[in-house]
């Protein structure tokens, strides 16, 4: 298991970002600065091939797991989402 990725970097945070950093899609996907419906379309075809995938594979208590660390991560990245935005309008100054 030499080739196993690892979830969590060295100081035990989220490392698996660096993962769907390097992914072909989502390079493409930064690449002119815009993430257009049709991209956001795409993902979420790939995000369902693996679930529809892998889920049967899973007996319930794993399938419980697998589903609670799914939901974990989606609200981190939607959270880390809206904390990047917020950080950045508080930098910004009205001038009016």
């Amino acid at each position: 298991m030499a080739d196993r990725m690892s979830w969590l970097d060295d100081k035990g945070g989220v490392a698996i970002d660096d993962c769907a950093r390097k992914l072909e899609s989502f390079i493409a996907a930064m690449a002119d600065g815009i993430v257009s419906a049709d991209e956001v379309a795409d993902q979420e075809k790939r995000v369902v091939e693996l679930m529809r995938e892998i889920e049967p594979q899973l007996d319930d208590a794993l399938h419980a797991k697998v589903t609670q660390l799914l939901c974990e991560l989606t609200a981190f990245d939607i959270m880390q989402l809206l904390h990047s935005v917020q950080e950045s309008r508080a930098t910004a100054t009205f001038r009016g």
